[in-house]
């Protein structure tokens, strides 16, 4: 079986539903989709991020550390959150991607783990 991370990605300029009655229907449809991975033994790890003003940029590549606000690209998409599952393959993942695109309404990326060297 492989793993595969499931990303949630938002775009800027399309608009989050903010107000608790907006977003809390899609808490509770993630929650049922993450509860039937679970029952499915796919799972096996999850998360949400905050918001993307929220993130830092390490770089100690060079002589000293620099750390700068902001995420690593300057992009219109950011990661939002994500879920890892273990699969039979990317049929599968792909699968499982379209359901949790729909409980979170937004759009989920699929790419495999690379193996373990031997």
């Amino acid at each position: 079986m492989t793993q595969y991370l499931l990303s949630v990605h938002h775009v800027a300029g399309e608009e989050m539903p903010s107000a608790p009655e907006d977003i809390q229907p899609i808490f509770e449809a993630v929650d049922r989709f993450n509860q039937k991975a679970m029952d499915a033994g796919v799972w096996v790890f999850a998360g949400g991020l905050m918001p993307i003003e929220s993130a830092r940029t390490v770089d100690n590549t060079g002589g000293e550390r620099v750390v700068t606000d902001g995420p690593f690209a300057e992009s219109k998409e950011w990661l939002g959150g994500f879920w890892i599952f273990e699969l039979p393959d990317l049929d599968t993942a792909l699968e499982w991607a379209a359901e949790g695109s729909k409980a979170c309404a937004g759009k989920v990326e699929v790419r495999p783990f690379q193996e373990a060297p031997a």
